[in-house]
């Protein structure tokens, strides 16, 4: 299959347990792009945290963001597909959290916002090498476009939160796991399947000609709709079972593997 499209998750796929990319993948991506192949991210994170990832490995093209709610371009940051958390259902989620004490992180026009400084957004915004901004007043917050909503808590708590969210707002938002202690909240097509749609239809390829590659359930919709859906060794059992390839763990170049192979086509 010629392939013209690569959309790779970010976190425990493209990047190590280090938080790096390795100078090999780096260097079989360029030779993918070479090629002629569209390779981009298709992550959870904020777009200026992707931004900052998407630079370091020299890719100048549309990224996916937010799961898939925001899709932009990197130099001139062009918007070219964006979905936002209907309001009536964010406040019913905001309210929902206030009830059970949950931290509830909100995403404004690629800001970063909490309503206290606590543990669970100082090691967010670590991660994501991304400031924050404490803002009090989500009420008038949530007047405003949601890209994204995202509750931190135990993994285990989250399972039993999402369970009690699904009736209440599942009808109107999409509803992931990027980690199992974080929950997100999108628009019903703010997902990396939508935007790996999107993306390819915009660069003029067909999905048979898409490859897709992740580690966690927010990815199960790319690979699902992608010619070749690849889940990485470290990903979790649902995601390998519905996989066409399972290739080596994050920390074992993965990635760079699924592109010679099938990109480039080394042994």
């Amino acid at each position: 299959m010629n392939y013209k499209l690569i959309a790779i998750d970010v976190d425990d796929t493209l990047l190590n347990d280090e938080i790096k990319v390795t100078e090999a993948t780096k260097a079989v991506l360029a030779a993918a792009v070479a090629q002629g192949v569209t390779v981009t991210l298709a992550t959870g994170r904020m777009f200026p945290s992707a931004k900052k990832i998407a630079m370091q490995v020299e890719l100048n093209v549309p990224i996916i963001t937010y799961q898939g709610a925001l899709v932009k371009t990197l130099l001139d940051e062009q918007v070219l597909y964006e979905r936002y958390v209907p309001t009536d259902a964010a406040k019913t989620l905001y309210h929902f959290c206030e009830e059970h004490g949950l931290h509830l992180q909100l995403y404004v026009n690629d800001v970063l916002y909490a309503k206290e400084d606590n543990d669970k957004i100082r090691a967010y915004s670590k991660l994501s090498n991304i400031p924050y901004t404490v803002e009090p007043n989500y009420e008038q917050l949530l007047e405003q476009p949601q890209t994204k909503m995202l509750i931190i808590d135990d993994p285990a708590l989250l399972d039993q939160m999402a369970e009690k969210l699904q009736p209440l707002i599942g009808d109107r938002v999409h509803i992931t796991k990027s980690k199992p202690h974080y929950l997100e909240f999108m628009h019903k097509e703010g997902t990396k399947g939508h935007a790996v749609q999107f993306l390819a239809e915009h660069i003029g390829c067909t999905m048979d000609q898409v490859i897709a590659i992740g580690d966690s359930w927010n990815d199960h919709e790319m690979l699902e709709v992608a010619g070749l859906g690849v889940a990485m060794g470290n990903a979790i059992p649902a995601l390998k079972e519905i996989a066409d390839f399972v290739t080596l763990s994050n920390n074992d170049e993965g990635v760079r593997h699924v592109i010679e192979k099938f990109v480039l086509q080394k042994a």
